[in-house]
Parts: structure tokens; sequence; C-alpha cells
């Protein structure tokens, strides 16, 4: 599921962060000074706003379902039926989101986030 991106993580605005641009998607498990635990659930059918991920991270797969992710031009960026689906209960290393959409093609889909970044933005808190 990781994707490297070749731009520059600090050149995406603050009003793309997950919490900010997809609230309806994304939820704050826990945030302080140090960590930033997010949790994504995707109903099924269900598309997000376009959105980032601007720091590596750690994703705990939670429960898994096929989906569609497209940049912010709606070109397809991945469809996870053309890859190996991760175990339930997986963690994997993720590289940060560029601005993307996903859309959940069948059943539910949930991802545990870890950001590995002590330094979040006290814009994107708010």
């Amino acid at each position: 599921m990781p994707e490297p991106t070749q731009q520059r993580t600090q050149d995406w605005p603050d009003s793309l962060d997950a919490l900010v641009a997809a609230p309806e998607h994304h939820r704050l498990l826990m945030e302080n000074d140090h960590v930033r635990v997010l949790e994504t659930l995707i109903p099924p059918g269900e598309r997000t706003a376009v959105h980032t991920h601007r720091w590596r991270s750690v994703q705990y797969c939670c429960c898994f379902s096929d989906f569609i992710r497209r940049d912010q031009a709606g070109n397809i960026m991945v469809d996870s039926r053309t890859i190996t689906a991760p175990t339930i209960g997986t963690a994997l290393w993720s590289e940060p989101y560029p601005p993307h959409s996903v859309e959940n093609t069948s059943k539910q889909l949930r991802i545990t986030t870890v950001p590995c970044n002590c330094l979040i933005s006290r814009a994107v808190r708010g």
C-alpha cells in the first residue's frame, strides 16, 4: 500500500490534512506533542474528499476492503484489486500520501495510522 512521493510534503496546504479535508472518514484517537493516532473508516460505497497524509507512518490494518485511490485530478493511483491484500492485523510502513481520495468498492475499510513525526503543525490541530 505505501507509495513514495516526489513532492515536498511541506508544500501541501494544512487545509488538505486528513482531519480537516475529510473528517467524516478520519477520526483523531489521540494526539500530543509526540504522536498522533488516526483512525480511517470508509464504509462500503463511500469516497473520501481529497486529502493528504503528510508524514511517514505506520498503518495497522484493522479491516481491509477493496479500494481505489485517485490523485487530486481523479487519475487512478492504486486499485487494490490488482495488489495482494494485507492480512488483517498487519502493520505496514507508509510514505506520505500526496493529495488523493479513496473510494471503498467492497466491504468496510478501517486502518489505524500513527504518523512518525513529533512536530505536528499547530495550524493543523486547529
